[in-house]
């Protein structure tokens, strides 16, 4: 019977390589104490807790016969993928010494990146101030009080770039008034990008070969840093960008938008558009569905972000090719979103429930063809400042040095 090395990738779609570890017939090498040391984790610091995230199989019957896709849990980090982000920007500003001893780190964030910043305060010794908006889950504003970080809530949206523009605003009162303090601007700062590199390198091991990854995109961070260096590895791979309704990042106009963790009232320069071969639209109750059904058909599931991401590999895993092996990036699991996503009476209160997805995508030929309010694909993927100066994005003065 052939074994299977333990380091090896399992395609449960090929009954040859779902080897039974009981039906082997020669004896054990090592004990299971051995096994248990060889395989638990262990780390002096939660930060070295952070990568080394498992990839899941999701199949039927979230999926159609056959056909699955290749899920990166992010959410086993301890705060979720910005983790990453967060050490990795904190590590290298105070490596060029833009980030002083003991000074403050400020930021705008939805959540998840808050989260990571906590854990780089904790980890490297520095007052984290982080400023998010009404739409902030209660129970992540606890946790981050609850880990040291200072809580700024703005009230009022900024009239045209929204509550992020609002939230950035705020951090630069911040910075004003900590004149040593430090802000990570996470959507301009080329670091964001450089910290995921080491993601895509585990999903290299991990799957050993990638034809299409899915990606959400709000930052521009994980998609960049993920997909240039899988691109590198595989230069056929298709890059699918998930992105919700009523997000700039592009080209559609901005609008109200209740999904977090992912699309920008403002344009991120990180955001590679050059990596893209496509992108998907999703709306709020289309993710909710997907997040949901995952949680019921595979129990790992998250947010916003890993519903829609969900949604749309669950529809490249059944348009393509069966041989095609497909990657896609949750960011976070389901923890900060039991008041949102999976309350019942949110989602009635806004309209949520009850409105289960088309099997297939509507699109469009360009990504200003029409407005989208669902579900939409476009292959046609353009900088949609390419003609235009960012009048959205304006720098934090001292922010990124």
């Amino acid at each position: 019977m052939q074994r299977n090395h333990p380091s090896a990738v399992l395609d449960p779609t090929d009954p040859t390589d779902l080897t039974d570890p009981a039906d082997a017939t020669d004896p054990p090498s090592v004990c299971p104490a051995q096994l248990l040391a060889a395989s638990a984790r262990s780390a002096a610091t939660p930060a070295a807790l952070v990568g080394d995230t498992p990839v899941l199989w999701v199949g039927q019957p979230f999926t159609s016969a056959g056909r699955g896709f290749w899920a990166k849990l992010e959410g086993h980090n301890p705060g979720g993928i910005k983790d990453r982000t967060a050490l990795y920007m904190v590590a290298a500003a105070r490596e060029r010494g833009a980030l002083p001893p003991g000074a403050r780190i400020v930021e705008s964030t939805s959540g998840t990146l808050g989260l990571g910043l906590a854990l780089a305060g904790i980890a490297y010794g520095h007052p984290v101030s982080v400023v998010t908006d009404p739409g902030l889950e209660p129970q992540v504003a606890g946790l981050l009080r609850a880990y040291g970080a200072e809580v700024h809530t703005v009230r009022t949206p900024h009239p045209e770039g929204g509550w992020q523009q609002a939230r950035r605003d705020r951090v630069a009162e911040l910075l004003a008034a900590h004149p040593d303090a430090w802000c990570p601007d996470q959507y301009h700062n080329p670091d964001n990008v450089a910290a995921y590199r080491p993601l895509a390198r585990e999903l290299v091991a991990q799957l050993g070969r990638i034809d299409t990854l899915v990606v959400s995109v709000g930052t521009g961070g994980h998609s960049a840093g993920v997909g240039r260096v899988l691109r590198a590895f595989f230069p056929t791979l298709r890059v699918v960008g998930v992105d919700t309704c009523a997000s700039t990042i592009f080209g559609q106009p901005a609008g109200a938008r209740l999904m977090r963790g992912l699309g920008s009232s403002i344009h991120p320069r990180n955001v590679a558009y050059d990596l893209f071969d496509e992108v998907h639209w999703v709306a709020a109750p289309e993710a909710v569905w997907a997040a949901r059904a995952l949680a019921r058909t595979r129990y790992a599931t998250g947010g916003w972000s890993v519903g829609a991401v969900a949604l749309v590999a669950r529809f490249l895993a059944r348009t393509s090719p069966a041989e095609e092996r497909i990657a896609a990036v949750f960011p976070d699991g389901p923890h900060r979103y039991v008041s949102t996503v999976f309350d019942d009476d949110y989602c009635r209160a806004h309209q949520l429930l009850g409105r289960r997805p088309a099997d297939d995508p509507d699109e469009i030929a360009r990504p200003d063809q029409a407005v989208v309010t669902r579900w939409t694909r476009c292959r046609t993927v353009t900088d949609p400042l390419s003609a235009a100066p960012d009048a959205g994005s304006p720098d934090l003065a001292g922010a990124v040095r």
